[in-house]
């Protein structure tokens, strides 16, 4: 009998990638108030030299462990606890601008002024939209009471935070919300599962994980025994060897598995 059911956040009740996407199509489109300048290829070109640059660092090793993307690099602060994430509050605002700046360089201009505008116009944009998936509110409604509920997501812990603030309405949902950035290791790492079943007091059979990524929320629930729903709405290709209990496109295809359950 499944007693808890433990949510990622990104990209599994909030639509991380359409508020990221939407916020670089504001902010590139800012750029064209200066420059004649296709949008979409300086969207393009900030994504290629921010991956680059976010990898180039010392923090990099500490931003996978914890779960930290590059994107997430242009717009939170860091302003957490602990060394590695000092290191990121001081490399964050030239990683911006040097982001903004060299994807401008890579589409043939040249304005490192323009550059730092964008840099911090993109943090705005994003703030300003907290996408949520259509069904995810109606399937927490439906769902509390009836079982502990669980936010288990990656990331840094003042940033999470920012999210579930410009969402208020997710976090009276979750009994608990646990952030990677804040327990030291982040999943797939088994010690941040257990942890979530000692905290509810449950085993693994009486968990569920539900979860939009087959190499964090997937693979770590495996690792201890715990059966999962991988949330594939954009019917992507599963490959590997990481195969997920359930597979559905919709929330909403829980409850017909938890009844089986």
């Amino acid at each position: 009998m499944i007693k808890a059911i433990i949510f990622d956040l990104d990209d599994t009740l909030l639509w991380d990638n359409k508020s990221v996407a939407t916020a670089f199509k504001m902010t590139c489109k800012h750029a064209v108030n200066t420059y004649d300048l296709d949008p979409t290829s300086l969207e393009e070109a900030v994504r290629l030299e921010a991956r680059e640059l976010y990898a180039s660092y010392e923090t990099y090793a500490y931003t996978q462990m914890i779960g930290i993307n590059p994107f997430e690099g242009l717009w939170g602060t860091f302003d957490d606890e602990g060394e590695s994430f000092q290191k990121m509050k001081e490399i964050v605002p030239s990683y911006r601008q040097e982001a903004w700046t060299r994807g401008l360089n890579r589409i043939g201009i040249e304005d490192a002024k323009l550059g730092g505008e964008l840099a911090e116009l993109f943090p705005q944009e994003r703030k300003r939209r907290p996408f949520v998936y259509e069904e995810t509110f109606s399937v927490l409604d439906k769902l509390k009471g009836n079982y502990k509920l669980v936010l288990l997501t990656n990331g840094s812990t003042s940033l999470q935070h920012t999210k579930l603030e410009i969402t208020p309405e997710i976090s009276p949902y979750f009994d608990h919300i646990i952030i990677s950035g804040a327990f030291g290791k982040g999943k797939p790492e088994p010690t941040i599962f257990e942890h979530v079943l000692a905290l509810n007091d449950v085993t693994a059979d009486e968990a569920l994980m539900v979860g939009d990524n087959l190499m964090t929320d997937i693979l770590g629930s495996s690792r201890v025994g715990m059966r999962s729903v991988w949330i594939n709405r954009e019917q992507k290709e599963r490959s590997g060897e990481i195969i997920p209990t359930y597979e559905i496109d919709n929330l909403e295809m829980l409850f017909p598995i938890l009844q089986k359950l």
